[in-house]
C-alpha cells in the first residue's frame, strides 16, 4: 500500500535532504489523491509553492475553500487564512496549517477588545449601529470577522475592497476599516474620499486620539495598523527607478502608502499585479512593490520575454511569518496524513464561526 511506502521511510528530521522531502511530498500528495486540497498564497516560498493545488491571493483561496470537496484542506498561508477555511468549508473538513506559528504582524494589530472598546467609543459620539460599518480587512482573526457580522459589517481583500466600501456606504454614512490603514485610505481616495475625511483611530489612545468634530466630520475611521512589508516601500525608491528606466512601470499593492500608491502607474492586489505583468508588452521593466518572493516568481516567468521585474526596496524584504512554512512542515502534515493522523488543525469555535461565515459570505456576494 502506499501508505507503508511512504511512512516506513527513516524518520522527517532536518537531517533529511531538501530532494528527498520534495519527492516525500509529491509521493504523499499521489497517495491522499482527491482526499487533500493544498492551497498555496503567492507569498509562500517557491519551494513550497510549487506544490498548491490553488494558488491565488486572499479571495481567491477563499473561494477555492467555500468550493472543495476534499476532506483535508492544507493551507500554506498564515493563520487567518486557514481560519477562513475552516470557516467556509464544510464542517466535516478538516483546515490544516503546517505551521501553528504562521501569523500575520498585521492582523495581530487589531485584537477583539480594542475594537470592541473603539465601538463603545464611537457610540459615545455617534449611534455606532445607525451610522458606521464596521469593515475588517480578511487579515484579520476570526473574532474580528464574527464582530463585524454582529454589528452589520463585512469582510474585505484588496482585491474587492471597492466593492465592498460601496456596499458599506450604501448601508451606513461612515465605516470603521481595521486593520489595515493603507489599504482603507488608498481604495477611500480612489472612491474620491477627501484624505480629510479619512482619520486615523490609534487604539493606544482614549477615543482614538481623534476629536469629536473628527469623528463627526470622517466618512471611513482607519485603524492605525499595516503591514510589515509594504511599511518598507518608500516614494524615493520609485523616483530613483524612474531617473534609471524613465520609461519603467510601478506596481504597487494597496497595502503600500499613500504617497507610494500616488506615485505607482498601477495599484491592485497580488492578482491584479500578476495580470499587469503578463498583459504587458515584452521587454517592459517594472518595479513592484509587493512581497519578495512573489517579485522573485514573477521575474523568473516572464524573463523569457524580456520583462524584468525588480523589487521596490533595496532590502530583502518578505513576510517572515509566512516563510516559517517549509517544505519539511508540509511533507510532516502530509505524511501525517496518510497514516491516519491529523496534525495542526485549525478549528474555529462554531458561534463564532457562524457569525465570521456571514461577514465573509457578504464579502463574496458583493465580489464580481
Amino acid at each position: 500500500m502506499a501508505t507503508a511506502s511512504i511512512i516506513d521511510v527513516q524518520p522527517l528530521t532536518e537531517s533529511v535532504g531538501e530532494q528527498e522531502i520534495q519527492e516525500r511530498i509529491i509521493a504523499a500528495k499521489e497517495a491522499l489523491g482527491d482526499r487533500v486540497m493544498i492551497l498555496g498564497h503567492h507569498y509562500q516560498r517557491e519551494e513550497v509553492f510549487q506544490h498548491a493545488d490553488v494558488a491565488g491571493d486572499s479571495l481567491k483561496l477563499a473561494r477555492a475553500a467555500a468550493d472543495s470537496k476534499a476532506e483535508y484542506i492544507v493551507f500554506c498561508g498564515v493563520h487567518f487564512m486557514a481560519e477562513v477555511a475552516d470557516i467556509l468549508s464544510r464542517p466535516e473538513q478538516v483546515a490544516i496549517l503546517p505551521d501553528l506559528s504562521a501569523g500575520c504582524s498585521m492582523a495581530d494589530m487589531a485584537n477583539l477588545a480594542n475594537v470592541e472598546r473603539a465601538w463603545q467609543e464611537l457610540n459615545s459620539v455617534l449611534d455606532a449601529e445607525s451610522d458606521v460599518t464596521p469593515v475588517t480587512y480578511i487579515n484579520s482573526a476570526a473574532d474580528l470577522k464574527a464582530f463585524c457580522a454582529s454589528h452589520g459589517g463585512i469582510v474585505c481583500t484588496s482585491t474587492n475592497a471597492r466593492h465592498v466600501l460601496s456596499w458599506s456606504f450604501s448601508k451606513k454614512e461612515k465605516i470603521l476599516f481595521f486593520p489595515d490603514q493603507h489599504l482603507g485610505r488608498n481604495t477611500g481616495y480612489g472612491m474620491d474620499i477627501p484624505l480629510d475625511e479619512m482619520v486615523v483611530w490609534d487604539f493606544d489612545q482614549p477615543m482614538g486620539g481623534l476629536s469629536v468634530e473628527e469623528i463627526k466630520k470622517a466618512k471611513i475611521i482607519l485603524w492605525k495598523g499595516f503591514c510589515s512589508v509594504h511599511q518598507m516601500f518608500k516614494p524615493e525608491h520609485i523616483d530613483s527607478f524612474k531617473q534609471k528606466h524613465p520609461d519603467g512601470v510601478v506596481v504597487s499593492h494597496p497595502e503600500a502608502s499613500f504617497e507610494v500608491c500616488q506615485k505607482s502607474d498601477y495599484v491592485g492586489s497580488t492578482e491584479y499585479i500578476i495580470r499587469v505583468i503578463r498583459d504587458a508588452e515584452p521587454n517592459t521593466r517594472f518595479l513592484v512593490g509587493t512581497e519578495l518572493n512573489l517579485v522573485n516568481r514573477l521575474h523568473n516567468q516572464f524573463k523569457h520575454q524580456g520583462k524584468n521585474v525588480h523589487f521596490m526596496s533595496p532590502m530583502v524584504c518578505m513576510c517572515s511569518t509566512m516563510f516559517r512554512i517549509d517544505p519539511l512542515q508540509l511533507c510532516h502534515v502530509l505524511e501525517s496524513l496518510v497514516a491516519g493522523s491529523v496534525l495542526n488543525q485549525i478549528k474555529v469555535d462554531k458561534r463564532e464561526a457562524e457569525l465570521a461565515c456571514t461577514a465573509l459570505q457578504r464579502m463574496l456576494d458583493v465580489s464580481p
